[in-house]
């Protein structure tokens, strides 16, 4: 199971890459692994402005639909449209092809609260 040890992490197994003050976020290796077959992601909050833990959208499995919750404060500037089409992009490639939003994120501190790979990997038992 892949845990990037460049990327930051949520309970809820989003990960999260920092690019100055855009975010880009996605499901980890081990959520799509548990959630199997990915047969569709809905995201219809693009150009809103959520608070963390707020969901943004779902991911929908072949036995079950998941939320998405935000892992920082921000609007939400981009979705990976390729998903639409392609949703299995989440279950062949998590951390890249298969990410899901960009986010303009408002509130840095929040970045401190995430999980780091090691801290991720003990909260999932790897």
């Amino acid at each position: 199971m892949s845990v990037p040890s460049d990327l930051k992490y949520t309970k809820d197994h989003e990960w999260v890459r920092v690019d100055g003050d855009i975010a880009t976020v996605g499901i980890t290796d081990f959520a799509q692994s548990e959630l199997g077959d990915i047969v569709y992601v809905e995201v219809e909050t693009v150009d809103e402005t959520l608070d963390k833990d707020e969901v943004f959208g779902t991911v929908e499995a072949v036995k079950t639909v998941s939320d998405l919750f935000l892992p920082l404060s921000g609007e939400i500037i981009e979705f990976n449209e390729s998903l639409e089409s392609e949703p299995e992009k989440v279950n062949s490639d998590p951390y890249g092809e298969g990410w899901m939003v960009k986010v303009k994120f408002s509130n840095p501190e929040e970045l401190d609260e995430l999980l780091d790979d090691a801290g991720y990997k003990a909260s999932i038992g790897a």
